[in-house]
């Protein structure tokens, strides 16, 4: 080691010191003011000097954190361009019919939130009325993302602008009648107002940060100019603990999106309590922001705070308030001046001489309730900063107070979030903070009434004249029926031909007719390619250099595979989504992809493929927010099943994701086994989701990464309907008389499966006399659910019989189903099977050894289903017991 300007030794690699002189004087500097003017002054000294090293350029590293005050000074704050009290008295109306809403709700015990609302009022209601623009002018306008917990206040809102009425107020979590609001964001259920379900904590920043990116995709390859459109995410300080809420933060920063502003509400609450209690959640945030490559705006304190920091002439405020823990900051709001001048000023000699010139009035106004994020100058200053920002993405950490204005039995309480309503003495203090013209004779009956100045009012026709400045109300989804042209049969024809004699998995077979797809001149361009860094384990090497992997920045070096023919090629026109090893970062850019319909007026076609077990298992709760969203594409399990993962062991084999989908109203799911099957399945979906009568579904398919001969598509009659609707009869026995004195039943398999019921197939006929009729079982859930469908429909009085019951009518012998599945899959449908059931899968845990080996394991090999089969059969006297135990010692079962 070498020895720096101090004597002490410097690091291997460490910059030489090409002037130790300078340097020493330097050190002796800081020693000397640390000396002089004291620890505090020298750290000042070298905050100020790394901060004007940073804005003029030099390469050094980030300060992570800022003093905790406001970014943005008073006299730095820009001109307010609004009416401030035309503003105000909006967001009087607001607060009170927000709060009137959930009052009167909970007569019903149906709960709903006031706190966060009145928190956040001014976050919002300054948005609305300077930044956020609507889809009147492009089709697009912004993208906000709201917190769950504050719809009241967006419904009161639509109240005052015309859109929502009294009775619809009144409907609020009431979805079971016509009218009805739903709880929080969503729009499937109304879809004219929401665009993106937020209520899941943790998804609404994730998927607005692929939104964001999703817009750039679609500007740089020139399907839509999005350049001006914003994605705002209003989020909780609580909610930044959920690991999906800054999954993306480093890939916003990386790629610089500022076209994107996170606001979040730092009430230091969550629902419990404090979020840091013991430590400070903005100082926090601030950093990991930060260090991610966000541009980050502060707005903590009001104006009331500014004489305070005027008298702070040592630096012992600033000190103290960075110092002091949130939990303490939140009993500060609740106590008496006389608690705030000992246990805060009285922590530093300068702090006692400030606060003997400070009236207990300005105490309680610093304390309880002055915080920037319930000023809209402030608030205005913050948003300005972040739109006007570019390079990066920007946070706004707006300060306010949970439950603000609803009275001190509400403001910074821990139980606030639980607190559903308000009683008629707290209305009347609302209503008197609020300066509200209402009667005491309209408080004096059982319910709170709604309030409204007058659709002509000087309030409404504000509003009104503020979103036609920006493009028309918000937020509001707007629906684009913009039918895609079918593709050319000749790319599903070539699946439908078969493999000759050539094996072919059947990912590979989607993956082919993938590129075909891809390469159609009318709809290939809005083909969106998604994969969590495992295109080569799908064979999609070749969609590198074909399509180009997308890069806002291109491709600044040259690959290391350049002289290769599927080299890796990254473009800013590049169609494939290649996201690293995050299967939420991909869902979040399938979602945006497949609601681009509705954000943009752009149909796109994504198709997500990633490993099985990794898709629903891992993040059910986003495709369930997909769902809610209206999205419509293909996601993939590829690599599945339990079985076909050789060697890779318990983790990694997927025999319960066709379960998870089943839950899902708007998931169609496909188990096919052969090439020819997915052609109908896609050609299909693509009619589903993108003609003339789109439907709000998407679709999951499974795959296979075990090659096998690809046969062509069976010629007989209601093969393509059978595929559909999930069942069909793929191989009829031999001896399929029925007349034929054998004992017969049938067979029904999905996916991979089918392989080892035909070779079962031909041992039962050949060794043991058996006649078994092989079906392909291509969906358990689309069968179970048109089963459903039929019940209910019967209940109504219609007689509907179920497609399984039909297609299965009089077919001889009993029933065995088998996949490689959990036997919960096939059981789906057993009680509409008119036939004795019996199924066999891959229940428990995956483990890792050969193919035949697992299966084997599992007793789903050949032989295994043999040996089931002749046990079915037993039970109904169609084989002697004898025969299932010559059978298990034949094939040592």
């Amino acid at each position: 080691m070498t020895e720096d300007t101090l004597g002490r030794p410097s690091e291997p690699g460490q910059s030489p010191d090409l002037d130790p002189e300078e340097t020493a004087e330097w050190a002796a500097s800081v020693d000397a003011v640390a000396a002089a003017a004291g620890p505090h002054r020298a750290s000042y000294l070298m905050r100020r000097t790394l901060e004007h090293a940073e804005r003029v350029g030099l390469v050094l590293p980030k300060l992570l954190e800022s003093d905790y005050v406001n970014s943005i000074p008073t006299a730095a704050e820009p001109s307010f361009p609004g009416d401030e009290e035309m503003e105000r008295r909006i967001t009087a109306w607001n607060r009170w019919n927000a709060a009137a809403m959930v009052t009167r709700g909970s007569r019903y015990g149906l709960g709903g939130h006031i706190a966060t609302f009145a928190s956040a009022a001014w976050l919002y209601e300054t948005g609305f009325n300077h930044f956020f623009r609507g889809k009147d002018a492009d089709g697009s306008g912004d993208q906000l993302f709201l917190q769950g917990h504050a719809s009241p206040g967006i419904y009161a809102r639509a109240f005052l602008d015309g859109r929502l009425t009294e009775e619809q107020l009144d409907r609020f979590r009431q979805e079971t009648g016509r009218g009805g609001l739903p709880s929080y964001p969503h729009p499937r259920r109304l879809p004219w107002l929401w665009e993106f379900p937020t209520v899941s904590m943790g998804l609404g920043p994730l998927t607005a940060i692929h939104q964001a990116r999703f817009n750039r995709y679609l500007r740089h390859r020139g399907i839509k100019d999005t350049s001006l459109s914003h994605v705002w995410a209003f989020l909780g300080d609580g909610e930044m603990d959920e690991p999906e809420s800054t999954a993306a933060l480093a890939l916003a920063g990386r790629e610089g999106l500022d076209n994107l502003t996170f606001v979040v509400n730092c009430n230091l609450q969550r629902l419990d309590g404090p979020v840091r209690a013991n430590f400070k959640i903005v100082q926090e945030l601030e950093a990991q922001f930060r260090a991610a490559g966000w541009h980050v705006v502060k707005a903590l304190w009001g104006t009331a705070w500014d004489d305070l920091l005027t008298l702070d002439t040592t630096g012992a405020l600033v000190r103290r308030l960075r110092e002091v823990p949130d939990g303490q900051f939140q009993t500060y709001a609740t106590r008496d001046a006389a608690y705030i001048r000992q246990h805060f000023f009285g922590a530093d000699p300068d702090l006692v001489e400030m606060a003997r010139v400070l009236t207990d009035a300005q105490i309680i106004d610093c304390f309880h309730t002055s915080r920037a994020g319930h000023e809209p100058r402030k608030v205005h200053a913050a948003y300005r900063a972040a739109v006007e920002h570019r390079g990066a993405p920007t946070v706004v950490l707006a300060q306010t107070v949970k439950g603000h204005t609803l009275g001190s039995g509400f403001e910074s309480r821990n139980a606030n979030h639980q607190m559903k309503k308000l009683t008629g003495r707290e209305f009347r203090a609302l209503r008197d903070l609020l300066d509200l013209p209402i009667p005491d004779s309209r408080l004096d009956g059982d319910l709170v009434p709604y309030v409204h100045p007058g659709t002509d009012s000087a309030e409404v026709r504000y509003l009104h004249e503020r979103r036609a400045a920006l493009g028309g109300p918000a937020p509001a989804r707007r629906f684009h029926p913009v039918a895609l042209p079918s593709p050319s049969a000749r790319h599903f024809q070539a699946l439908a031909q078969g493999s000759g004699t050539q094996e072919i998995a059947t990912t590979t077979a989607l993956v082919r007719l993938l590129k075909d797809l891809m390469r159609e001149a009318d709809t290939g361009r809005r083909w969106v390619p998604i994969v969590p860094d495992e295109a080569r384990t799908f064979g999609m090497e070749s969609f590198f250099p074909a399509f180009g992997i997308y890069s806002p920045v291109g491709q600044n070096y040259e690959p290391v595979d350049r002289d290769q023919l599927l080299y890796y090629r990254e473009a800013q026109d590049g169609q494939v989504l290649n996201e690293g090893i995050t299967e939420a970062g991909s869902m979040a850019s399938f979602t945006a992809a497949a609601t681009s319909y509705a954000t943009h007026g752009e149909p796109m076609i994504p198709f997500y493929i990633f490993y099985a077990m990794f898709g629903w298992q891992r993040t059910a709760d986003q495709m369930w927010a997909l769902a809610d969203q209206l999205g419509r594409g293909f996601l993939v399990g590829a690599t599945a099943g339990r079985t076909t993962m050789t060697g890779e062991g318990l983790q990694h084999g997927d025999g319960h994701s066709h379960l998870i989908a089943s839950t899902n109203p708007a998931a169609v799911a496909y188990d096919p086994a052969f090439a020819y099957e997915i052609a109908v399945i896609v050609r299909e979906g693509l009619r589903r989701m993108y003609g003339p009568d789109a439907e709000d579904v998407f679709y999951y398919l499974t795959v296979y990464n075990e090659p096998r001969i690809q046969p062509a598509m069976p010629l007989e009659p209601g093969v393509e309907e059978g595929i559909l609707k999930g069942l069909y009869r793929f191989r009829q026995a031999e001896s399929h008389h029925p007349s034929a004195n054998v004992p017969r039943l049938q067979l029904l398999a999905s996916g991979t499966a089918i392989h080892w019921v035909l070779e079962a197939q031909r041992l039962l006929a050949e060794d043991w006399g058996v006649a078994a009729d092989v079906w392909s079982a291509t969906s358990w859930s689309e069968l179970r659910r048109d089963a459903l469908e039929c019940d209910a429909a019967r209940l109504r009085g219609e007689e509907r019989v179920p497609y399984v019951t039909r297609a299965l009518a009089g077919a001889p012998g009993p029933v065995l189903a088998v996949s490689d599945w959990m036997r919960t899959v096939p059981d789906q449908i057993s009680q509409w099977v008119p036939q004795e059931w019996h199924s066999i899968g891959t229940d428990g845990f995956g483990l890792s050894g050969t193919r035949e080996d697992v299966r084997r394991h599992f007793g789903v090999d050949a032989q295994s289903i043999v040996v089931a089969a002749l046990s079915a059969l037993a039970q109904t006297g169609q084989v002697k017991p004898d025969a299932v135990r010559e059978a298990r010692a034949r094939y040592g079962r």
